[in-house]
């Protein structure tokens, strides 16, 4: 299977606008350390952890780091359509590095056969099965960027929500 010019085509997007092809190449800048603080702010004030906001802030950075995912697909269905030459390609490794970075393997053990999609560091991103269909799994990346988005929201909304305590315990209510 030879999915060369996915790989490529991702990297150029992925260098045209900017976005990093591993979570190394992302970091919490302070200006979306800013964003994310005013968002849990606004969002302890409303009393609601993680709005949507904050959610689509997320979305949209993890989205950086993620792997196309839909070429991929489109790429690995048209290759299997002929399921002929898979099945000819039984209990055999097809990891071939379709550039930089990813692989595949076909895999028929079992109840059924599937075939599995890793990025560059071994992390499978895409399983597509005959009876499920695609299944998308978040990489290490993805895994990091969400951990890191999700810390810096927990610690501003925790200091928001001991703001408003504080605020609370100094109001006299008998004046």
């Amino acid at each position: 299977m030879d999915i060369t010019g996915i790989a490529k085509s991702h990297q150029a997007n992925s260098t045209a606008t900017g976005k990093a092809s591993s979570g190394r190449g992302w970091k919490l800048s302070d200006s979306l350390r800013k964003r994310i603080t005013e968002y849990a702010r606004e969002d302890a004030a409303q009393n609601v952890y993680m709005g949507n906001k904050f959610l689509a802030l997320r979305k949209s950075e993890v989205a950086k780091v993620a792997p196309d995912r839909a070429a991929l697909m489109g790429k690995v269905s048209q290759e299997m359509a002929d399921m002929k030459t898979i099945r000819e390609a039984d209990r055999r490794w097809l990891c071939l590095l379709f550039g930089e970075p990813y692989g595949t393997r076909f895999q028929s053990d079992g109840m059924g056969s599937a075939v599995h999609v890793y990025d560059r560091n071994g992390d499978e991103v895409l399983t597509y099965t005959a009876g499920v269909g695609w299944h998308e799994k978040e990489s290490k990346a993805e895994t990091q960027v969400h951990g890191a988005l999700k810390a810096a929201y927990y610690d501003a909304f925790r200091a928001a929500r001991q703001d408003a305590v504080e605020a609370q315990d100094g109001f006299d209510a008998r004046a």
